[in-house]
C-alpha cells in the first residue's frame, strides 16, 4: 500500500514538472555589460536546485570533519563505559559464584579504568555511584576473605563517594553492609551503631529490622529484641508460627532478666496482650514471682487467663503445658490461703464436673481441698485421679498429699504406705 502510494505521488510530480515545464516559454535574461545572456526558466531552476544540493553536501561535508573530535570522545567514553560496566557484572558474578579473589580483582579494575578516566578529564554521569558500588564489591570480596585491612579501605572509601548528591541512595545500602559486617565480627555494639545511623526510613525496612534483631540479641537486649520481632511480625517477615515462637522466646529471655518482684512488675507491663497470655510465658513470669517473694494473688492473675483459655477450648494447651500450669497453681495455693483459693476452687471444680474424667484437674482439685482443709473430698478426688494419672511427678505429689491425709486421721501404717508408694513412684526398678 505505502508503495503504491509511493507510485501515484511520482507520478503526480512527474505531471506537474511535465505540464510546467514542456510549454514553458518563459526566459531570464543577465545583462553584464557588454554582454546580455539569456537562459531559459527551465534551465535557471535546475541549476539552482543543483546549486542547492552541491551546497548542501559540502556542509554534510564539512559538519561530519568537524565533529570527529568529539565522535572520537564519544566513543572512548563509551569503550571505558562498557570496559567498567563489564567488570562489574563480572565482580557481581564472582562473588555470587564465591570467587572472591575475582571478584575483588574486577571491582578493582572498574575502579583503574574509571580512575584513567577521570584523570583524562573524561567522566560518566553516574561515575560517582560507579565507584561507590566498586568500592563495596571489593570489601564484601575482603570481608569473606578476612582481609580486615582491605575491607575497611575499600568501605572508607564506599562511605565517602555516597557522600556526593548522586549517590545518596547507596549510603543506606552501605550501612547495612557495616552492620552485617559488625555482626559476622561478633561486634554487636558496632552493628547497632550503624543502625541507628540509618534514616527513618531505611531503619524501618525488614532488611534493617532483621539486622537490629540479631543485634539485639547477640548484644543480650531482650527488650530492643522484642520491639524489633513485633516490628517484623507486623511486617510479616516470619510465618505467623516463626512469629508466635520468637515472641514467645524473646518475651521468656525478658522475664528472665528481672531479679526481683518490682522489675518483674516492670517487664510484665512491657509486654502486650498476646505475649501475656502465652502458656509459657504467663506460667515462667508467675514461677519466677512465686521464687522472688512476690504477690501470689498477682501471680494467679497472670495464670487466669491461660486457665480459662484451657478450660473453654479443649486441646488449646498441650499436656506438658496443663501439668505444668497445675503445677505452678499447685505452688501459688502452697503460698496463700482464704479467699483466693476458694475462688479457685470454685473454678477448679466446675471445670473438673465439666470434664468429669479428666485426672489431672481431679488432682488440683483434691490438692485445693487439702489446702482449704476438706479432708474428705481431698482424699476422694486424689484417690479417684490416681489410677489414671500419667505423669509422675503429679503421681508422686498425689501419693505424698494422701500420706499429709493419712498423717492427719494419725494412720501411721496408711502414712507410711503413702509415702512409700510417693518415694518409688518413677523410680525404674
Amino acid at each position: 500500500m505505502r508503495l503504491a502510494l509511493w507510485f501515484l505521488g511520482l507520478f503526480g510530480v512527474a505531471t506537474a514538472v511535465a505540464l510546467f515545464a514542456g510549454n514553458n516559454q518563459g526566459t531570464i535574461t543577465i545583462f553584464w555589460p557588454p554582454y546580455r545572456v539569456d537562459l531559459s526558466l527551465n534551465l535557471v531552476l535546475l541549476l539552482t536546485a543543483l546549486l542547492f544540493f552541491f551546497l548542501h553536501l559540502a556542509m554534510r561535508a564539512l559538519a561530519a570533519l568537524f565533529a570527529m573530535p568529539g565522535l572520537a570522545l564519544r566513543w572512548r567514553i563509551q569503550h571505558q563505559e562498557r570496559v567498567i560496566t563489564l567488570a562489574l557484572l563480572d565482580a557481581i558474578s564472582h562473588l555470587i559464584a564465591g570467587r572472591f579473589i575475582r571478584a575483588r580483582k574486577a571491582a578493582e579494575l572498574a575502579l583503574d579504568r574509571d580512575r584513567a578516566m577521570t584523570g583524562s578529564g573524561e567522566s560518566l554521569s553516574y561515575s560517582t555511584r560507579v565507584r561507590a558500588l566498586a568500592h563495596l564489591l571489593a570489601a564484601e570480596s575482603a570481608q569473606v576473605l578476612q582481609d580486615k585491612s582491605a575491607r575497611e579501605t575499600h568501605f572508607r572509601s564506599a562511605l565517602a563517594q555516597s557522600s556526593s548528591r548522586d549517590a545518596q541512595e547507596m549510603r543506606d545500602g552501605i550501612q547495612l553492609r557495616a552492620a552485617r559486617w559488625a555482626l559476622e565480627d561478633r561486634d554487636a555494639a558496632g552493628a547497632l551503631t550503624w543502625l541507628d545511623d540509618l534514616s527513618q526510613g531505611a531503619s524501618r525496612r525488614t532488611l534493617a529490622l532483621r539486622l537490629r534483631l540479631k543485634a539485639a540479641r547477640l548484644a543480650r537486649q531482650p527488650r530492643l529484641a522484642l520491639e524489633t520481632a513485633r516490628l517484623l511480625a507486623k511486617h510479616r517477615a516470619f510465618s505467623e508460627m516463626a512469629a508466635l515462637g520468637l515472641l514467645r522466646s524473646l518475651a521468656l529471655e525478658l522475664v528472665a532478666t528481672a531479679h526481683d518482684p518490682e522489675q518483674l512488675m516492670t517487664v510484665w507491663r512491657l509486654l502486650d496482650g498476646t505475649e501475656r497470655t502465652t502458656p509459657e510465658v504467663a506460667m515462667e513470669a508467675c514461677r519466677c514471682l512465686l521464687q522472688m517473694g512476690g504477690d501470689v494473688d498477682i501471680g494467679l492473675g497472670w495464670l487466669l487467663p491461660v486457665w480459662e483459655r484451657m478450660v473453654e477450648r479443649e486441646n488449646s494447651l498441650t499436656e506438658a503445658q496443663r501439668i505444668k500450669l497445675v503445677l505452678g497453681l499447685e505452688s501459688a495455693f502452697a503460698l496463700t490461703s482464704g479467699p483466693p483459693q476458694t475462688l479457685w476452687l470454685q473454678r477448679i471444680e466446675h471445670a473438673q464436673m465439666t470434664n468429669p474424667g479428666d485426672p489431672v484437674l481431679q488432682y488440683l482439685a483434691g490438692v485445693t481441698c487439702l489446702r482449704l482443709q476438706l479432708w474428705g473430698k481431698a482424699q476422694q478426688l486424689l484417690k479417684q485421679s490416681l489410677p489414671r494419672l500419667q505423669h509422675a511427678g503429679l503421681e508422686r505429689s498425689a501419693w505424698a498429699a494422701l500420706a499429709e491425709l493419712e498423717e492427719q486421721r494419725s494412720d501411721t501404717v496408711g502414712a507410711a504406705q503413702a509415702w512409700k508408694r510417693a518415694a518409688t513412684t518413677g523410680v525404674l526398678l
